[in-house]
């Protein structure tokens, strides 16, 4: 990654205080963050069950930022113009639960949003290699999907290299999410991440606006 690229701070909803959830996306905003990130589980493709449309639509009305929006579903097909009719302007579907991929990525771009494509930690690089061109952006698991708070796994550095090699000049930018916090965010940024998202790393701490600053820095 070029030293003069700018580093977006995708702050994710699954750790903020929700019952102060426009508050705490009103204070992100005011600090610097340059998309919100929310997270849609099913209880099937992960074990866990976050948030649906309805949530989706409130956020939509309280916030300018864009909203990036990670589908850890089963069946993403079946949902797609519904998450672009809430709101959502990135939207990342995961390769191991898409059997068409390319099509799929091809129908979130007719439907005006970036389309992005999510990989396990588990999952081969090389499963992303007829999709690349098909994708605004990869968003590269560093923990196991489904669950926030959990530790960063120490190889996804080498798999943001590898990433960054594949994508050459491609017009895709990395997202990385899971476990990242200021202690690693110059480790990854220098390894290829160029949009970090951000959970407890962010909302644990008492000032937003200098953790921000520090994590783009």
């Amino acid at each position: 990654m070029s030293s003069t690229s700018k580093i977006q701070i995708a702050p994710s909803l699954l750790a903020c205080d929700w019952g102060r959830l426009k508050e705490e996306i009103q204070k992100v905003e005011e600090a610097g963050a340059d998309l919100l990130h929310v997270d849609v589980m099913d209880g099937q493709f992960v074990p866990n069950i976050s948030i649906g449309f309805p949530i989706i639509e409130a956020i939509r009305k309280i916030t300018r930022l864009p909203i990036d929006t990670h589908l850890m579903i089963a069946d993403a097909d079946r949902y797609l113009e519904a998450f672009s009719s809430a709101g959502c302007d990135w939207l990342s579907v995961h390769v191991e639960a898409c059997p068409h991929l390319n099509r799929t990525l091809s129908r979130i771009r007719e439907l005006g949003m970036k389309a992005g494509i999510a990989i396990n930690p588990g999952t081969s690089l090389s499963a992303l290699d007829a999709s690349l061109s098909d994708a605004d952006f990869v968003l590269l698991m560093s923990v196991n999907p489904g669950y926030g708070g959990q530790r960063f796994i120490p190889a996804s550095v080498e798999r943001l290299k590898t990433l960054k090699n594949m994508i050459g000049t491609k017009p895709v930018q990395i997202e990385i999410d899971g476990g990242i916090k200021l202690e690693n965010a110059k480790e990854v940024t220098t390894a290829g991440a160029e949009i970090l998202v951000v959970g407890t790393g962010l909302f644990s701490q008492a000032d937003f606006k200098g953790t921000i600053a520090k994590l783009k820095s």
